[in-house]
């Protein structure tokens, strides 16, 4: 099943020892090179602190929030050497511009959705410009229409395929 971001972000984290709310996420941990969600910072519901939520620890996504086993799963960040240079990047998929591989501008990535097992980002929902929106309104991208991603754009196949005015239509 796929959840938006809005239900990845904000949420309580609860403890299934406890039955407690432990912490709140924060922001996701992307990784930029395979659109992974590894994890969320989160803040600590007692002592306020920053820490990290990786998502192998994460046992079910609820309405009420993430569930985990207990508070142990929370970890300090300088602790996670592996996750060390994709939290360095600092990487945010909301706000990105996306450009067609023909340079032609789309938009700006408005919101996502990621698989909720694996926490894959499946797809990337692209508002337009102003102009734009009145005739195609909001575009959802797949996965496997990404190109390549950079700091400052992602780029995606072309959208569309231009038919040759020789060419006829095929009753």
């Amino acid at each position: 099943m796929l959840q938006l971001s809005g239900m990845l972000i904000n949420r309580p984290v609860l403890s299934l020892r406890t039955g407690t709310q432990i912490a709140t996420t924060l922001g996701p941990i992307i990784n930029p090179n395979n659109l992974k969600i590894e994890g969320f910072y989160c803040q600590d519901f007692d002592s306020r602190r920053q820490l990290v939520l990786l998502s192998q620890d994460i046992r079910d996504l609820l309405p009420q929030g993430m569930a985990v086993n207990d508070q142990d799963v929370l970890t300090e960040p300088e602790e996670l050497v592996r996750l060390k240079d994709i939290m360095a990047l600092n990487f945010d998929l909301l706000g990105k511009q996306v450009v067609t591989s023909s340079k032609n501008k789309i938009g700006k990535v408005g919101d996502y959705a990621a698989e909720t097992q694996s926490l894959y980002i499946q797809k990337l929902y692209v508002t337009q410009s102003l102009f734009k929106s009145f005739s195609g309104g909001n575009l959802g991208i797949d996965r496997s229409q990404i190109i390549e991603i950079t700091d400052k754009k992602i780029v995606v196949g072309d959208l569309t395929h231009k038919v040759p005015a020789s060419a006829r239509a095929v009753a």
